[in-house]
């Protein structure tokens, strides 16, 4: 009797549970915070970084296995991928999600990345940390120097690779969805989260790779990235999706339920396809030019180092102005965002290049400069020493015409 109960029960939860949404139907016009699941949760355009919606981005919380993003990143840029890792007894035997590695096999490091981040196995993320760093605490420290300084986190702390979880391992959603974003500029990271199925050929496991992430299936345009579950993060999920040349990046994080966090993803996609659209503002080495002083004929010549882009509301277009300070300004409807740009100085006038050159050839030969300036103390002493003697003499031409005069 308690084994029927207990079926019964799991059926009806299973039955109960929503699925994941192939497309979002509801109303994608407005979004809330009330309207997610998650306890955090942040949407982003991939290209310009812009923040569209946010639900308590900065709280701080458990990751689980979104964690290997900043794994397999980092493993992708710092590693050589034809580099022959060995399986540690640790890392075969780490506990949660594994791609079953043998101890003592041996596994090219770019076929650890996709067992990484398509299958989630804890146990290659091991292997990868030992192999990068000897030791997983060691890696960590390393990973987190490396986020600070590619990314620019400031609210993470990881203490592992994979994500299990530790009191001292975590983040937010703002700086997940900075770290997802870096990642998706790498062509390979990209490849690799991109991937649905892959085959795996391995000493004790023999079997097809299918990518974690259900998004990959069932939304249109998707092109990452990673889930996540412990019992103490819950669910997690960061998605991307790309539709044109528009692609957005979603962050949920402590959703009560896998379904939960697919749909908090999804509403929140769904929401930036319906409203905002990514443009280019301004081609890679384009001209923007003011005047040097008020009145003056000379300018300023600033370029672009790369295409510059905006993320607009769908239907309006950026005003794109240069400020004084030679940044680029973009604004589209309540969204603006400012780019700096590269200085080219006016050429300089005839009497600019005559001190430019003395002051070149001063820095380059010193020989001269050093000559240049014992000239000048010599002119000066020698001025110094004119002035005396003649005063000398004007002081006694005087005395004798005083003398003259008394007698």
């Amino acid at each position: 009797m308690r084994f029927l109960l207990t079926y019964l029960l799991v059926v009806v939860t299973a039955l109960w549970s929503p699925g994941i949404p192939k497309a979002y139907t509801e109303d994608a016009s407005t979004l809330s915070p009330d309207a997610l699941s998650g306890e955090s949760a942040i949407l982003i355009d991939a290209t310009t970084g812009q923040v569209l919606f946010e639900k308590n981005p900065h709280e701080k919380l458990y990751p689980a296995s979104i964690t290997k993003i900043a794994t397999g990143i980092y493993a992708i840029e710092k590693g050589n991928p034809d580099d022959i890792v060995t399986v540690s007894k640790k890392a075969r035997y780490e506990e949660g999600t594994r791609v079953y590695l043998g101890e003592g096999e041996q596994v090219p490091l770019r076929k650890l990345e996709y067992g990484l981040l398509m299958h989630s196995g804890n146990d290659a993320a091991t292997a990868i940390a030992e192999h990068m760093s000897q030791t997983t605490e060691h890696f960590a420290e390393e990973l987190n120097a490396y986020l600070q300084e590619k990314v620019g986190v400031t609210e993470t702390h990881f203490a592992n690779a994979h994500g299990l979880h530790d009191p001292n391992h975590y983040t937010t959603a703002s700086d997940m969805a900075k770290i997802a974003r870096y990642a998706m500029t790498n062509p390979i990271f990209r490849e690799i989260v991109g991937t649905n199925r892959l085959p795996w050929d391995g000493k004790e496991w023999k079997s097809e790779l299918i990518n974690h992430n259900k998004l990959l299936r069932d939304y249109e345009g998707a092109t990452g990235i990673k889930n996540g579950f412990t019992d103490q993060a819950m669910h997690t999920l960061v998605g991307s999706a790309k539709r044109g040349n528009t692609e957005f990046i979603a962050v949920t994080m402590k959703a009560g339920a896998s379904a939960y966090a697919y749909k908090d993803v999804t509403k929140m996609l769904d929401y930036g396809f319906a409203h905002f659209e990514t443009k280019e503002v301004a081609p890679s080495g384009k001209a923007y030019t003011q005047a040097a002083v008020p009145g003056n004929d000379a300018v300023i010549t600033y370029t672009t180092v790369d295409k510059l882009f905006a993320t607009a509301p769908i239907g309006t277009e950026p005003l794109v102005e240069l400020t004084d300070d030679g940044h680029l300004s973009v604004q589209a409807g309540d969204l603006q965002i400012t780019y700096p740009l590269l200085r080219h100085d006016p050429p300089p006038g005839p009497e600019q290049e005559r001190t430019s050159a003395t002051a070149q050839a001063m820095r380059e030969h010193p020989v001269v400069e050093y000559g240049l300036l014992f000239v000048w103390l010599g002119l000066n002493l020698f001025m110094l020493a004119y002035t005396v003697s003649r005063s000398r003499r004007i002081k006694r031409v005087r005395s004798r015409d005083w003398q003259r005069r008394a007698y």
